[in-house]
């Protein structure tokens, strides 16, 4: 998965302001205590990081 596809997916489940907000603010034990920001910067794999998401914010599987 590429980072824009990742954003993309973020923006479509959250809304484009919201997206963003979610990913610097809200810490995940499955990401080690990391936001979403800090997981990425850390070089965790893009794909990892959006199961995750999925996971803890029970996006629908047909947007997975």
């Amino acid at each position: 998965m590429r980072l824009t596809d990742f954003w993309e997916r973020m923006r479509t489940h959250f809304g484009a302001d919201y997206a963003d907000s979610f990913a610097r603010d809200h810490v995940m034990s499955e990401l080690g205590g990391r936001t979403v920001h800090e997981a990425l910067a850390e070089g965790r794999p893009v794909k990892e990081v959006w199961r995750v998401v999925c996971a803890v914010m029970e996006v629908p599987a047909e947007r997975r």
